[in-house]
């Protein structure tokens, strides 16, 4: 639902091919692989250190205080008496998969744009960032019937295909109210059948259910084995109603009026919101996964750098 401007066309309210496509001169701006120090202190102190297919054996050496005991190689501890470690080197090339979010929720924007077309923009970024530097890219777009999802490749055919099922997701808006089936859970769970292990994985969301038990037992289970970051799309209205006067909504098909000068209902519509921002903070934290958070009436490029962007040499 958004607020109504009869000022202004469609331009942002929904995205087109052109418009993600012309993202990849944006993207050469960031490095993927450059995790910066900003970033990993998002990730709280339970930073997961995956294990799966997309780490090799390297070598075996002295435990040293502060090695994780999850990696003792208990075989040579014993032969030799003192406690040993395996050491790990991840794979140089990482699959890239970037989780879409286009459900009925996302369809909302207060003055500039909504948050559906802020989430198709930063995947459309994450993806030309990915394969300008090598990277397999794919991906996993879904609304509340269904998903499509692109394995990934190294190919610009690829990047193009992931981008035409995000526009034609994103054009599908809103969604019908009749027959819905999925749920965030669900995205999850079928987003971990797909995703094989070291895979680096960006989860772009309004995470509306992921408070649900079947939400998070699913983001466990994909931060197990593979890098997991979280962009959360916001809107100001989500935060903090307008000054006290009556708004005309519409969800694109209906319209009512919203009265924000109940005082009390402010300041209440407030904390629901701080509160489940911070619900969503601690969840993350405590799954080792990053949070950033993007908001549809300031730049995307600009945080994405802030986190991304290549170091000065």
């Amino acid at each position: 639902m958004a607020l109504v401007d009869q000022t202004q066309g469609t331009e942002g309210v929904f995205v087109t091919l052109a418009d993600l496509i012309t993202l990849r001169f944006a993207a050469k701006k960031l490095h993927l692989t450059n995790r910066s120090r900003a970033l990993n202190s998002l990730a709280g102190p339970n930073k997961s250190n995956f294990r799966g297919r997309g780490i090799d054996f390297e070598e075996v050496r002295r435990y040293e205080p502060g090695d994780d005991i999850r990696t003792i190689d208990w075989r040579v501890t014993a032969r030799s008496g003192n406690p040993y470690t395996k050491l790990f080197r991840e794979e140089r090339e990482r699959p890239v998969l970037i989780f879409v979010d286009q459900c009925s929720g996302m369809y909302f924007g207060s003055s500039t744009r909504f948050k559906s077309v802020l989430a198709a923009k930063i995947a459309a970024t994450l993806a030309w960032a990915a394969l300008d530097q090598g990277e397999r890219v794919g991906g996993f777009v879904f609304n509340q019937k269904g998903h499509k999802d692109i394995r990934p490749r190294r190919s610009k055919r690829s990047v193009l295909m992931l981008l035409s099922e995000i526009v034609r997701y994103n054009n599908a808006l809103p969604v019908s109210t009749e027959d819905l089936k999925w749920s965030l859970g669900d995205a999850l769970l079928n987003l971990r059948r797909i995703a094989r292990p070291g895979t680096s994985i960006f989860l772009i969301s309004d995470f509306l259910g992921s408070s649900s038990d079947y939400s998070k037992e699913n983001l466990f289970k994909l931060s197990q084995h593979n890098e997991v970051t979280a962009i959360l799309c916001t809107d100001p209205l989500e935060h903090v109603l307008p000054i006290a006067g009556r708004y005309a909504v519409t969800d694109g098909s209906s319209s009512s009026d919203l009265e924000t000068g109940n005082e009390v209902v402010r300041l209440a519509y407030e904390k629901s919101a701080t509160d489940r921002i911070e619900k969503l903070d601690k969840t993350m934290s405590k799954l080792g996964i990053p949070l950033l958070k993007a908001t549809t009436n300031k730049s995307e490029l600009k945080l994405l750098q802030s986190f991304y962007g290549k170091q000065k040499k």
